[in-house]
């Protein structure tokens, strides 16, 4: 028995590129019930019991796929072969494929198209019209206090400061800290929050003589530097001022950008100088705002229809897969070979 060999080397079209999967081997299904682990396993050692037949005999068969190629934009992209890891896009492994005689091929990953997520969404949902805020003040307190918590959590809180006329600037700066932190312990860490409101007010008065207007007409990468270095204020607060109450497209990424990512098989990890490291906030961010136009109210509203994925589809544990919007971008799942039985003889009829 030879492999099968092509009679003649095949034309691939410009911007096309050859997929080549190897979903399992031919000569011997593994048993009922086993893991992903007694999986792979088994293809192992049965790759190495078929090579010491010969070499004319083919360990694996392979699925021979002609597809689009788009070259990737941020680099190569390294995925884990994770137990859970699932992707619909060849990733770039550190370990050789069990058919390939220990040969790792140069192999470049795709990016998420994140518009097709974005208009699914939005024709799903519709305008999310998010940040809930009635002035750019109250966005600011309300991004602050949402740290850690729920919105659910933060809206008793700005009722009550709402309902003390504390929600501006010159207010805040000149009430009594234990006041606040009253009027907002349903946030959560009440006196953190507290004083962060106290430092953000501050910083305000400092640098833009307590004038939003003067402070949002700074260039973004200035603001953006400075916020951080306020009192509290991480990436993600920072973030969600520059785009929610001064209106400058910047993305914000949060948990539930990540997690849906993540259940996508989209790469978290990115290789620099040989070495993988995972994604960080600023990684996903750029990924975002490399691939999206600079519009303020594209990334407010896609940022707003992820939270609302996150909230009502894409838990933590047990996804609601089934009525998400993306389910049709899902990768494909892991398919259960079992062994077919086989049948039983025929009885022969005695006379």
């Amino acid at each position: 028995m030879t492999a099968p060999r092509l009679a003649q080397t095949p034309v691939v079209p410009a911007n096309f590129r050859i997929r080549i999967s190897f979903p399992f081997n031919i000569f011997q299904l593994p048993q009922r019930n086993q893991g992903r682990h007694d999986f792979a396993t088994h293809i192992k050692s049965n790759t190495s019991r078929l090579r010491k037949n010969g070499p004319g005999v083919p360990p694996c068969f392979a699925f021979v796929t002609l597809e689009q190629w788009r070259p990737p934009r941020f680099g190569i992209l390294d995925l884990p072969r994770s137990r859970d890891y699932r992707a619909n896009e060849t990733p770039v492994s550190s370990q050789p494929h069990p058919c390939s005689n220990n040969e790792v091929p140069d192999v470049t990953i795709a990016v998420p198209d994140l518009r097709a997520y974005y208009d699914a969404l939005f024709a799903a949902h519709g305008p999310q019209h998010w940040w809930p805020g009635r002035t750019p003040f109250e966005v600011i307190v309300g991004a602050i206090l949402v740290q850690n918590t729920s919105w659910t959590n933060v809206e008793p809180a700005l009722k009550n400061l709402r309902r003390e006329k504390l929600l501006t600037p010159r207010a805040i700066e000149f009430v009594p800290l234990t006041l606040i932190e009253t009027l907002v312990r349903s946030s959560g860490y009440f006196r953190q929050k507290s004083k962060k409101l106290k430092a953000f007010v501050h910083f305000l008065g400092r640098e833009y003589q307590g004038s939003l207007a003067k402070m949002f007409r700074a260039p973004t990468a200035k603001l953006r530097a400075q916020l951080l270095e306020v009192h509290g204020i991480g990436p993600e607060t920072a973030d969600s001022i520059l785009l929610y109450a001064a209106q400058h497209p910047v993305f914000v990424v949060d948990a539930y950008t990540r997690r849906v990512l993540e259940r996508h098989g989209h790469p978290l990890h990115l290789v620099r100088d040989g070495k993988r490291r995972p994604f960080g906030y600023e990684d996903i961010r750029q990924l975002f705002e490399r691939q999206l136009p600079p519009d303020a109210a594209l990334y407010n509203e896609f940022h707003a229809l992820i939270v609302h994925t996150g909230k009502n589809f894409c838990w933590p544990r047990n996804p609601n897969c089934s009525e998400c919007p993306l389910q049709h971008l899902l990768p494909p799942k892991p398919i259960s070979y079992r062994p077919v039985p086989s049948a039983a003889p025929e009885s022969t009829a005695t006379a």
